[in-house]
Order: structure tokens, then C-alpha cells, then sequence
């Protein structure tokens, strides 16, 4: 690529991070409404949740293969307006059983945005010898953040209308943005590289795999559950309670913001421990038996905790070698988002048994674990 077309993909990219997860945003926040709205137990909404890790996990690694041949700008363009769709069918739905269908479409589709968009960071970061992910990741949460703002403020708005809002500025302006994008390089296509044995997959790969499963994990119980946690501490299901999601996800976007500026001072390794941290002093500021208030910074602090994990292992894993990028990608995508997508249903499960907040107890150990496997996050271990 041109050295000029380095600014102007840097620009279009992150504005791509921000539009991929706007309607989703909206779609988490009012998680608390639509459970109330159809009349679903804790165990019937996780069973529902399932629907979208059914669809995405398979999606990502489709999603790798199609990328060799297509590239990841024309795959954006295609599945941005898709996503809009398929992000208006769950508040539209009426049962549970509809909802599990709608979020297993929503899972399909989403899985190629995030591999495709993944994909042209990495690459531009390799070719441009810029350091974006982690700000690309601020991004993203800020998208987030932003659609579940407007999905808790929109008053006088139903929630089918706060998703339509929501999908038509996501679809596109996401479609305007991907077809802006300049090329990486000639060899942005070409044919898919040979199947790998898995004694040929880098060892690196699977630990930081790992370890951004067990941080994203917690990363998809907060987004999924902190509203209706908080919902049950008020005593109050309407889209109040959304404003967890708004303070997680804003503080797991300034952690991301800030995460480029902490890698160079600090590291890989040691920002990854920082952050990680701090998602287990949040966590526990949550479940303690602490005044209600308490609540909030604890997300705040969950979120910061989170923020380093995904675009720190996308750059380890990106810098692995250049032609398996696409599939080694998609590999972390499926384990990292696998882990988004599996926590909150896992966790519905649990809090039906027991309690929302034994539930959020069990993501200590997992976190622990994360802060052991940081090590693999040091350039000269995963290179």
C-alpha cells in the first residue's frame, strides 16, 4: 500500500470498529425489557442466549477461508447491511424459542465483520508499521457503549424503533465506510493456504487462545447479565438498569484508548497483567455484600480489566507469520468470541441454580488463570 493511504485506512477502519457493535450495543441494554416483555426465567433466557455462539463459532471459521478469496473490504461491504437486518429480529420476537432463531441469524452473519475487519487491522498494522489495535478495539467499545447509551435514553422510543435507529446508521454507514477502504496490497486475495494438522498450529496460538477465551468470557457475561444484575439489585427492570453496560463498556473503551500509549510504556506482558487485574478487583466489587452503589465502579473496573485482552492477542497472533494470518485469526476470533458468547448463557444457567451473584463468583478462577497465561503475550515467546 501506499505510505499516503496509511492515515486514511487508519481512520476508515476505526470507524468500522465503531459501527460493527453500535446495534448490538442497543440489543444488550435492553436485554432487561425484552426478558420482562416476553416473560423469560433467568434459565429460558440463557437457553435463548445459546443461539448466537451456535451460529458464530462456525460462521468465523467459514468466515476465514472466504476472506483468502474475497479480501476483507468486500466482505464488510456485504455483511454490514445483513448484521443491521439480522440485529432488528430479537426484539421482534415473542417467545423464547424465536429468540434463540433470531440470535442464531445475528451469529452468522456477525462472525464475518469480525474476522474481516480483525484481518485488515492486523494487516495494516504489519504493512503501515503503525500500532491501531488497541485504539481499533476503543473503538469498538465505544460503539457498543454509544448504541446501549441511546438505547437506555431513547424515551418515547419502543425498543423496535431504538433497533431501527440503531441498524440503519450501523449498516450504513459501515457499508459507506468498507467501501472506502483503501487496498493493503496485491496480495490482498488469493487462493486459501493448505489445511494444517493441529501438531502444526503454533503452540502460541492455543495459550494466547486460551487466555483470551477466559477474559472474554467475562467480558460476554458482563455485556449480557450487568443489566439485569443491576436490574435486581434496584428492583427495577425497566432500561435503567442499562446503564451498566454504558459504564462497562465506556471504561473497557477508555482502557483501549489508552492501551496503545500503556503497550509502549509498559508492554504486552505487563499491561495484559494490569488489566487483568483490575478485572478481578471489579468483579469482586460487584459480588461482595457491598452498598449497591458499589456496583457501578465495579464494572467500571471490570471494564478497564477487560479492555487489553482482544486487541493484544489479535496483534500477537496477526504477527505469527503472514500466511496463515486469515486462519490463524479466525482461530482466536472463534475461541476469543466463543468465549463472549458461551459465558452468559453458562452464567443464566448457574444464576437459575443458585444465585446472578454466586454466578459472577465463578468468574474469579477463570480470571486467575488469564493473569497466568499473560507470559504468552511477550512478543519474542509468541514470535
Amino acid at each position: 500500500m501506499d505510505r499516503q493511504d496509511a492515515p486514511r485506512a487508519t481512520l476508515l477502519i476505526m470507524t468500522i470498529f465503531v459501527l460493527q457493535p453500535f446495534a448490538i450495543g442497543g440489543w444488550l441494554a435492553l436485554i432487561p425489557v425484552i426478558k420482562e416483555t416476553i416473560g423469560l426465567s433467568k434459565g429460558q433466557l440463557a437457553f435463548a442466549l445459546i443461539g448466537m455462539p451456535i451460529a458464530l463459532i462456525p460462521s468465523l471459521q467459514i468466515a476465514g477461508r472466504v476472506l483468502s478469496g474475497f479480501g476483507p473490504r468486500r466482505v464488510l461491504w456485504t455483511f454490514f447491511p445483513l448484521q443491521a437486518v439480522a440485529a432488528i429480529l430479537p426484539v421482534l420476537s415473542t417467545s423464547g424459542p424465536t429468540l434463540f432463531l433470531s440470535l442464531v441469524l445475528l451469529g452468522a452473519v456477525t462472525g464475518f465483520n469480525e474476522v474481516a475487519m480483525n484481518v485488515y487491522a492486523g494487516r495494516l498494522e504489519k504493512r503501515a508499521g503503525v500500532m491501531i489495535m488497541n485504539r481499533c478495539h476503543g473503538f469498538w467499545a465505544a460503539g457498543l457503549m454509544g448504541g446501549s447509551a441511546v438505547a437506555v435514553f431513547s424515551e418515547g422510543l419502543t425498543p423496535v424503533q431504538v433497533m431501527l435507529l440503531l441498524a440503519a446508521v450501523s449498516g450504513a454507514g459501515g457499508v459507506l465506510a468498507a467501501t472506502r477502504m483503501p487496498r493493503l496490497g496485491i496480495d490482498e486475495t488469493g487462493a486459501a493456504p493448505p489445511r494444517r494438522r493441529f501438531t502444526e498450529v503454533p503452540r502460541a496460538l492455543l495459550f494466547v487462545a486460551v487466555f483470551m477465551f477466559l477474559v472474554t468470557l467475562t467480558e460476554g457475561v458482563l455485556a449480557d447479565w450487568s443489566a439485569v444484575y443491576l436490574a435486581e439489585r434496584l428492583g427495577d427492570p425497566t432500561t435503567t438498569a442499562g446503564i451498566a453496560v454504558t459504564v462497562f463498556s465506556g471504561f473497557m473503551a477508555g482502557g483501549r484508548f489508552l492501551g496503545d500509549y500503556l503497550k509502549r510504556k509498559l508492554g504486552g506482558v505487563a499491561l495484559a497483567r494490569l488489566t487483568t487485574g483490575s478485572a478481578i478487583v471489579g468483579i469482586l466489587l460487584v459480588v461482595l455484600p457491598l452498598p449497591v452503589w458499589m456496583v457501578l465502579p465495579g464494572f467500571a473496573a471490570a471494564g478497564f480489566g477487560i479492555s487489553a485482552a482482544y486487541p493484544l492477542g489479535v496483534s500477537a497472533i496477526a504477527a505469527l507469520d503472514d500466511e496463515y494470518e486469515s486462519a490463524n485469526i479466525a482461530i482466536m476470533a472463534t475461541v476469543a468470541l466463543g468465549g463472549f458468547l458461551v459465558g452468559p448463557p453458562l452464567i443464566g444457567f448457574v444464576s437459575e441454580a443458585l444465585s446472578l451473584r454466586a454466578a459472577f463468583v465463578t468468574l474469579i478462577p477463570g480470571l486467575i488463570t488469564a493473569f497466568l497465561l499473560t507470559k504468552w503475550l511477550d512478543p519474542r515467546r509468541v514470535g
